[in-house]
């Protein structure tokens, strides 16, 4: 369902992927698409987008595409790592996101797409989701910085169903019957006045805040429903995890100790 045509040359990397997988998501999805012409036609822009299945990058790459423009995706370093699909990435004008240390690189290449006139593609949450209803998480600042610093327009896109082709960290797609895979297109978020105080950790939060709030409310439009007030939050979620891991190490040590110590008592 070719909406608005290809805008720019797809390139072999692009040529390929189209030839192989769009007539396997013909095939095996069903297409809710709302309000798909909010992209611009050309132009730089970014995509903030919920994360649900490892999937979801294909199905909104075909949004994308079929809306006239080829995204760029940041998707994590170990992707990049295989020899032969890292180069095929990189072809396609995908950009890497190391998880620690180096993401200024990554953001300095989104950055320098968007100037250069690209559809970046961002997933703010930085991960599938975690949250048990699969509602979005709180997000990372990615997406809000490159909107400050280029001025380019940030959409929130909220996606529903891909994970019911392939649900979150299963290891075996479910391909049959086909899945209605939703997507909505929001307005762009307003960042004017946040740009007008330039970029700054205050600001950086608050238009991080914007665009999950902006995300959240194209979800709910599509499931029907309201999301919890609080959303999920996977660094606090991690330091819980980590400490009662810690806790039951140390109560573990403990326990071994003390029946240590009756051992040699009655030794």
């Amino acid at each position: 369902m070719t909406v608005r045509s290809l805008q720019q040359p797809r390139g072999w990397a692009w040529t390929i992927a189209v030839v192989i997988l769009k007539p396997l998501l013909l095939l095996l999805t069903r297409r809710d698409w709302r309000h798909g012409e909010r992209i611009p036609a050309t132009g730089g822009v970014v995509l903030a987008v919920n994360h649900t299945s490892h999937v979801d990058p294909l199905t909104t790459a075909h949004l994308v595409y079929d809306h006239g423009r080829l995204g760029r995706f940041l998707a994590k370093s170990g992707l990049f790592r295989n020899r032969f699909l890292g180069f095929f990435l990189r072809a396609a004008g995908q950009i890497p996101v190391e998880r620690e240390g180096q993401g200024q690189l990554a953001y300095a290449a989104a950055v320098e797409a968007v100037r250069r006139g690209e559809c970046v593609v961002v997933y703010p949450e930085g991960t599938i989701t975690r949250d048990p209803g699969l509602w979005p998480m709180t997000g990372k600042s990615g997406a809000a910085r490159i909107g400050l610093e280029t001025g380019c327009p940030v959409l929130p896109v909220g996606q529903w169903g891909a994970h019911l082709l392939l649900g979150p960290y299963a290891s075996r797609p479910d391909l049959w019957p086909p899945k209605t895979i939703h997507v909505s297109v929001g307005e762009p978020v307003d960042l004017s006045d946040l740009r007008e105080r330039g970029l700054t950790p205050e600001t950086v939060q608050a238009g991080t805040e914007r665009i999950q709030a902006a995300i959240v409310a194209e979800v709910e439009a599509l499931r029907g429903e309201t999301a919890p007030t609080e959303r999920f939050d996977l660094r606090r979620a991690r330091a819980a995890e980590r400490a009662a891991r810690e806790a039951q190490e140390a109560a573990e040590q403990g326990q071994d100790s003390s029946t240590t110590i009756d051992e040699e008592g009655r030794a």
